[in-house]
């Protein structure tokens, strides 16, 4: 007689479930659910409050993770079906070759400030952010620390990452076709993920930026498999703009160029696009565990128990 085994980590409820184009589309359709159930719950929050910013906080707090509850309850039981049947695909692999965990983590966090320093001047170069948007996006940083620090530290990291790398990025890869191939090819999947990723952000001045911040942290996922490390690379991106939301110094210059004038700003930004060149290089050299990429493979009589 077999039982299944039960597996509390998060990660495991999700493996066996590899969505394709049309899987991809009902998650999102099931994230916007979510996003419009959250919203009403927010509205109903402010109700609640004399204090707007109050308010505001409260409703972010619990409105955030009610938009991916959907996807994450349909992912999960299409993986528990599947794994009677199907390959699986681990969301969080820790495929690091002969770099090891230390200096992947470290490179990293390191290529997430480079990229993120070198994508500062497309806010330079676009249209003025309309006012109605910059004071909105100010009020999740600019109220209490540590409600914006759950909110855009963690919740961001941890949701946005299970959604577009570890069920979008990993599903195109690695999906199941009608012809018996897997997947598509590994720059689609990365750019297809990076562009759900800019537009769950909802506007254009945080899109673009999210797009190719997207698609480094695609690259660096496909290589290594491990959600952990975007996910890293996720918090240090926010916490950084967080933590320099902070400072009375940076209140009234938006962009690195305004803070190092023009002369230091482009000495930097020449050693960040080289430092960027080369630990992205670092994660190409890795090799595939797999032909598609460094998820685990998970074969269901794993997760049997006899």
């Amino acid at each position: 007689m077999s039982k299944r085994q039960k597996n509390f980590n998060i990660f495991g409820n999700f493996p066996f479930y590899t969505p394709g184009i049309k899987g991809c589309i009902i998650l999102l359709l099931l994230f916007l659910a979510g996003a419009l159930v959250g919203s009403v719950l927010a509205a109903a929050m402010t109700l609640m409050y004399s204090s707007a910013e109050a308010a505001m906080e409260s409703a972010m707090l619990i409105s955030y993770p009610i938009m991916f509850i959907p996807p994450m309850i349909y992912a999960s039981l299409q993986s528990k079906r599947n794994s009677f049947f199907d390959l699986g695909y681990k969301l969080d692999s820790s495929n690091f070759g002969n770099l090891g965990a230390w200096k992947a983590y470290l490179m990293a966090a390191a290529l997430v400030f480079t990229a993120g320093f070198m994508i500062d001047i497309l806010g330079y170069v676009m249209p003025e952010m309309p006012e109605w948007l910059e004071n909105a996006l100010n009020s999740m940083t600019g109220g209490n620390i540590w409600i914006d620090f759950i909110c855009v530290s963690l919740f961001a990291p941890f949701f946005e990452e299970w959604l577009c790398r570890g069920m979008i990025l990993r599903g195109l890869l690695n999906y199941k076709k009608a012809d018996g191939t897997n997947g598509i090819k590994p720059a689609w999947a990365i750019v297809i993920s990076a562009a759900v990723f800019a537009a769950i952000h909802g506007n254009i001045w945080q899109a673009l930026p999210a797009f190719t911040i997207g698609c480094v942290m695609g690259i660096v996922y496909y290589k290594t498999g491990s959600l952990k490390l975007t996910m890293l690379m996720h918090f240090v991106n926010n916490t950084l703009a967080l933590i320099l939301s902070q400072i009375d110094a940076f209140e009234d210059s938006e962009y690195w160029i305004d803070i190092m004038g023009a002369r230091w700003y482009w000495l930097a930004f020449v050693a960040c696009a080289m430092l960027t060149f080369l630990i992205i290089r670092k994660f190409l050299a890795l090799p595939n565990k797999q032909p598609k990429g460094g998820c685990d493979i998970i074969d269901p009589a794993e997760v049997i128990e006899a």
